[in-house]
Protein backbone atom coordinates (compact mmCIF):
# COMPACT_ATOMS: atom_id res chain seq x y z
CA UNK A 1 0.00 0.00 0.00
CA UNK A 2 1.39 3.42 -1.00
CA UNK A 3 0.68 5.63 2.00
CA UNK A 4 1.58 8.73 0.02
CA UNK A 5 -1.24 8.02 -2.45
CA UNK A 6 -3.89 8.10 0.28
CA UNK A 7 -5.81 11.30 1.03
CA UNK A 8 -5.24 11.67 4.76
CA UNK A 9 -7.36 14.78 5.32
CA UNK A 10 -10.70 14.44 7.07
CA UNK A 11 -13.66 15.60 4.99
CA UNK A 12 -16.41 17.47 6.91
CA UNK A 13 -19.92 16.01 6.62
CA UNK A 14 -22.65 18.67 6.97
CA UNK A 15 -24.70 18.00 10.12
CA UNK A 16 -27.16 20.37 11.74
CA UNK A 17 -26.45 20.77 15.50
CA UNK A 18 -23.29 18.69 15.31
CA UNK A 19 -19.91 18.07 13.70
CA UNK A 20 -18.92 15.04 11.63
CA UNK A 21 -15.81 14.39 9.57
CA UNK A 22 -14.84 11.38 7.46
CA UNK A 23 -11.70 9.67 6.20
CA UNK A 24 -12.21 6.78 3.76
CA UNK A 25 -8.97 5.00 4.71
CA UNK A 26 -6.88 5.62 7.82
CA UNK A 27 -3.19 5.27 6.89
CA UNK A 28 -1.78 2.20 8.64
CA UNK A 29 1.45 0.19 8.37
CA UNK A 30 -0.54 -3.01 7.69
CA UNK A 31 -3.50 -4.03 5.54
CA UNK A 32 -7.01 -3.68 6.94
CA UNK A 33 -7.42 -7.45 6.80
CA UNK A 34 -4.24 -8.00 8.82
CA UNK A 35 -5.31 -5.47 11.46
CA UNK A 36 -8.74 -7.05 11.79
CA UNK A 37 -7.31 -10.57 12.05
CA UNK A 38 -4.94 -9.48 14.81
CA UNK A 39 -7.66 -7.61 16.69
CA UNK A 40 -9.96 -10.63 16.51
CA UNK A 41 -7.21 -12.83 17.97
CA UNK A 42 -5.57 -10.46 20.50
CA UNK A 43 -8.65 -8.83 22.04
CA UNK A 44 -10.20 -10.07 25.28
CA UNK A 45 -13.76 -10.19 23.91
CA UNK A 46 -16.71 -10.29 26.32
CA UNK A 47 -20.47 -10.59 25.98
CA UNK A 48 -21.64 -8.02 28.52
CA UNK A 49 -25.03 -7.57 30.19
CA UNK A 50 -26.56 -4.09 30.20
CA UNK A 51 -29.66 -2.57 31.81
CA UNK A 52 -32.25 -1.07 29.45
CA UNK A 53 -35.45 0.37 30.94
CA UNK A 54 -34.77 -1.53 34.15
CA UNK A 55 -34.29 -4.91 32.47
CA UNK A 56 -31.02 -6.79 31.98
CA UNK A 57 -30.08 -7.86 28.46
CA UNK A 58 -27.07 -9.49 26.81
CA UNK A 59 -25.55 -7.03 24.36
CA UNK A 60 -26.06 -8.20 20.74
CA UNK A 61 -22.30 -8.02 20.03
CA UNK A 62 -18.97 -8.68 21.73
CA UNK A 63 -16.99 -5.84 23.30
CA UNK A 64 -13.76 -4.92 25.09
CA UNK A 65 -12.47 -1.82 26.89
CA UNK A 66 -8.83 -0.67 26.89
CA UNK A 67 -7.26 2.48 28.27
CA UNK A 68 -6.47 4.52 31.36
CA UNK A 69 -9.83 4.76 33.13
CA UNK A 70 -13.02 2.84 33.89
CA UNK A 71 -16.17 3.65 31.92
CA UNK A 72 -19.82 3.23 32.92
CA UNK A 73 -22.90 3.14 30.65
CA UNK A 74 -26.33 1.46 30.84
CA UNK A 75 -25.57 0.12 34.31
CA UNK A 76 -22.37 -1.55 33.09
CA UNK A 77 -18.95 -0.66 34.52
CA UNK A 78 -15.99 -1.46 32.27
CA UNK A 79 -12.59 -1.72 33.93
CA UNK A 80 -9.80 -1.11 31.43
CA UNK A 81 -7.10 -3.43 30.19
CA UNK A 82 -3.84 -1.69 29.19
CA UNK A 83 -3.34 -0.71 25.55
CA UNK A 84 -1.70 -3.46 23.51
CA UNK A 85 1.09 -2.54 21.05
CA UNK A 86 -1.40 -2.89 18.18
CA UNK A 87 -3.99 -0.66 19.86
CA UNK A 88 -1.25 1.87 20.65
CA UNK A 89 -0.32 2.02 16.96
CA UNK A 90 -3.97 2.46 15.97
CA UNK A 91 -4.44 5.18 18.59
CA UNK A 92 -1.41 7.07 17.28
CA UNK A 93 -2.73 6.85 13.70
CA UNK A 94 -6.16 8.12 14.80
CA UNK A 95 -4.63 10.96 16.82
CA UNK A 96 -2.42 11.98 13.87
CA UNK A 97 -5.44 12.01 11.53
CA UNK A 98 -7.79 13.90 13.85
CA UNK A 99 -5.50 16.17 15.89
CA UNK A 100 -7.25 14.96 19.07
CA UNK A 101 -5.86 12.96 22.00
CA UNK A 102 -7.57 9.82 23.31
CA UNK A 103 -6.91 7.75 26.44
CA UNK A 104 -9.42 4.92 25.97
CA UNK A 105 -11.01 2.75 23.30
CA UNK A 106 -14.17 0.65 23.20
CA UNK A 107 -14.03 -2.23 20.73
CA UNK A 108 -17.24 -3.77 19.39
CA UNK A 109 -17.37 -6.94 17.32
CA UNK A 110 -20.47 -7.38 15.16
CA UNK A 111 -20.21 -11.09 14.39
CA UNK A 112 -22.83 -11.08 11.62
CA UNK A 113 -25.98 -9.30 10.44
CA UNK A 114 -27.83 -10.18 13.68
CA UNK A 115 -25.51 -8.12 15.87
CA UNK A 116 -26.43 -4.48 16.40
CA UNK A 117 -26.08 -1.31 18.49
CA UNK A 118 -29.21 0.37 19.84
CA UNK A 119 -29.80 4.10 19.35
CA UNK A 120 -27.93 6.10 22.00
CA UNK A 121 -25.72 9.11 22.65
CA UNK A 122 -22.23 8.92 24.12
CA UNK A 123 -23.03 11.62 26.67
CA UNK A 124 -21.80 10.15 29.95
CA UNK A 125 -20.43 12.80 32.34
CA UNK A 126 -16.87 11.45 32.23
CA UNK A 127 -16.74 12.23 28.49
CA UNK A 128 -17.19 15.97 29.13
CA UNK A 129 -19.73 18.46 27.75
CA UNK A 130 -18.71 18.09 24.08
CA UNK A 131 -17.26 14.59 23.58
CA UNK A 132 -14.89 13.91 20.71
CA UNK A 133 -15.21 10.32 19.52
CA UNK A 134 -13.27 8.74 16.66
CA UNK A 135 -14.87 5.63 15.17
CA UNK A 136 -12.55 3.29 13.23
CA UNK A 137 -14.09 0.38 11.30
CA UNK A 138 -12.77 -2.86 9.83
CA UNK A 139 -14.49 -5.64 7.92
CA UNK A 140 -18.01 -5.65 6.52
CA UNK A 141 -19.59 -2.24 5.89
CA UNK A 142 -22.54 -1.42 8.15
CA UNK A 143 -24.98 1.49 7.98
CA UNK A 144 -24.46 4.01 10.78
CA UNK A 145 -27.73 5.79 11.58
CA UNK A 146 -28.02 9.18 13.27
CA UNK A 147 -31.38 10.52 14.46
CA UNK A 148 -31.90 14.05 15.78
CA UNK A 149 -33.35 14.12 19.29
CA UNK A 150 -35.73 17.04 18.65
CA UNK A 151 -36.30 17.17 14.89
CA UNK A 152 -37.42 14.65 12.29
CA UNK A 153 -33.98 14.31 10.77
CA UNK A 154 -32.10 11.09 10.00
CA UNK A 155 -28.64 10.66 8.51
CA UNK A 156 -27.28 7.34 7.22
CA UNK A 157 -23.60 6.69 6.58
CA UNK A 158 -21.87 3.54 5.31
CA UNK A 159 -18.95 2.81 7.64
CA UNK A 160 -16.58 0.95 5.35
CA UNK A 161 -13.44 -1.14 5.88
CA UNK A 162 -10.59 1.06 7.14
CA UNK A 163 -12.71 4.20 7.46
CA UNK A 164 -12.59 6.76 10.26
CA UNK A 165 -15.58 8.85 11.40
CA UNK A 166 -15.03 11.73 13.82
CA UNK A 167 -17.97 12.95 15.93
CA UNK A 168 -17.43 16.18 17.87
CA UNK A 169 -18.98 19.50 18.88
CA UNK A 170 -22.61 19.14 19.99
CA UNK A 171 -23.23 15.86 18.13
CA UNK A 172 -23.79 13.77 21.27
CA UNK A 173 -26.07 16.46 22.75
CA UNK A 174 -28.47 16.59 19.81
CA UNK A 175 -28.13 13.24 18.03
CA UNK A 176 -28.65 9.54 18.73
CA UNK A 177 -26.69 6.98 16.75
CA UNK A 178 -26.75 3.23 16.26
CA UNK A 179 -26.35 0.22 13.94
CA UNK A 180 -29.41 -1.88 13.06
CA UNK A 181 -29.69 -5.61 12.44
CA UNK A 182 -30.15 -6.56 8.79
CA UNK A 183 -31.78 -9.44 6.94
CA UNK A 184 -28.96 -9.57 4.39
CA UNK A 185 -26.15 -11.96 5.42
CA UNK A 186 -23.00 -10.08 6.45
CA UNK A 187 -19.48 -10.99 7.46
CA UNK A 188 -17.98 -9.70 10.71
CA UNK A 189 -17.37 -6.01 11.37
CA UNK A 190 -15.03 -4.67 14.03
CA UNK A 191 -15.38 -1.11 15.32
CA UNK A 192 -13.11 0.88 17.66
CA UNK A 193 -14.38 4.09 19.23
CA UNK A 194 -11.55 6.13 20.68
CA UNK A 195 -12.49 8.62 23.39
CA UNK A 196 -11.04 10.70 26.21
CA UNK A 197 -12.25 9.89 29.71
CA UNK A 198 -11.92 12.88 32.04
Amino acid sequence: MDLFAIDTSLTPIPLEDGELAWLAQLPLPWSNADVMARLMQETDWREETIVVYGKRHLQPRLSAWYGDAAYTYSGLRLDPAPFTPLLETLRTAVQDATGHRFNSVLLNLYRNERDSMGMHSDDEPELGPAPVIASLSFGAARTFILKHKHKKKTVRLALTDGSLLLMSGSTQRYWLHGVNKTTRPLQARLNLTFRKIG
